[in-house]
């Protein structure tokens, strides 16, 4: 008796391993064993990501508020320590975004910490 084999569902899983190595270079987008192995590594890099964009964007966000804090002549940490002994409760997305955007109302927000 022959062999049998699920051809759909095996070209069916090539196709989508394929589809998400369009746009690489050479081989990588062609040859299905060495497309998994680029597109296995890109989901790693990709699953690694997501995580390091919330502690890079952590650290922006300090960067604009101790730059904002500055020009009112107190330092970052002096600002935070404040506002939670004030108990304000803003965010540093949200104290970035008032530094950088809306400067009066960040010192607004200085003023009454001070």
């Amino acid at each position: 008796m022959p062999r049998s084999v699920n051809a759909v569902a095996s070209r069916r899983r090539r196709k989508k391993v394929l589809n998400l190595a369009k746009g690489y270079w050479g081989s990588r987008s062609k040859v299905f064993t060495i497309a998994k192995n680029t597109v296995e590594k890109g989901l790693q890099y990709a699953y690694r990501d997501r995580k390091v964009k919330k502690r890079e964007f952590r650290g922006l966000w300090i960067q604009r508020i101790n730059a904002g804090a500055r020009q009112h002549g107190i330092s970052y940490s002096q600002l935070i320590g404040k506002l939670a002994s004030k108990n304000i409760g803003l965010n540093r997305k949200v104290l970035a975004d008032l530094a950088m955007n809306h400067p009066e109302a960040f010192k607004a927000v200085i003023d009454a910490v001070k």
